[in-house]
Formats: structure tokens, sequence, C-alpha cells
């Protein structure tokens, strides 16, 4: 399969969670968070796959960002200098 057809099949079944979603809501009400979560999660689906379908119609492949290297080596100490420690201040001065 194509990745169109792939994400029409996917469409297609979005729109049948959406419908047993709101036959859900009318047994059970909209107002509760267990409810409102499930509906938030089919919307965020739902315009996720619509963003999918933009960048596939567009061709472009999505570009993957550029990974840095982070070396293992210990930082210089004197990177540290004058700086206060998270939580307890200065290493020179006391709290109030």
């Amino acid at each position: 399969m194509s990745v169109h057809d792939d994400l029409t099949s996917v469409k297609r079944c979005l729109e049948d969670l959406n419908r047993s979603v709101g036959r859900l809501e009318q047994q059970l009400g909209s107002g509760g968070l267990e409810m409102r979560r499930v509906r938030a999660d089919a919307d965020h689906l739902r315009e996720s796959v619509a963003l999918l379908r933009d960048a596939a119609s567009t061709g472009a492949p999505s570009k993957r960002p550029e990974l840095v290297t982070i070396s293992d080596d210990p930082y210089d100490i004197n990177l540290w200098t004058d700086s206060d420690d998270e939580g307890l201040g200065a290493r020179d001065r006391h709290a109030p």
C-alpha cells in the first residue's frame, strides 16, 4: 500500500473512532474527566493525521535534525567558578 492509501485508511478509522466517541458521550455524558480526555485524544489524533497528510502531499521528506556529539570528558573546573549551587546559594555566603 502507498502512503496515501495508508493515510486514507487511518482517516477512515479515525472517523469511526469519532462516531464511537460521540455515541459514548451520549450514553455516559461529556462532563467527566475521562470522557473529556478521550475526546481530546481523538481530536489530537485527527489533527496529527491531517498534518501527516499535508506533509505527504508536499512530497518533501522531513528533515532530520543535526546530531550533536557530547564528549564524555569531564568539564573544566573553571566553568563553575563564582556559580551558585542550586538550592544552597553561593559557597561563601549564608542564608539570611
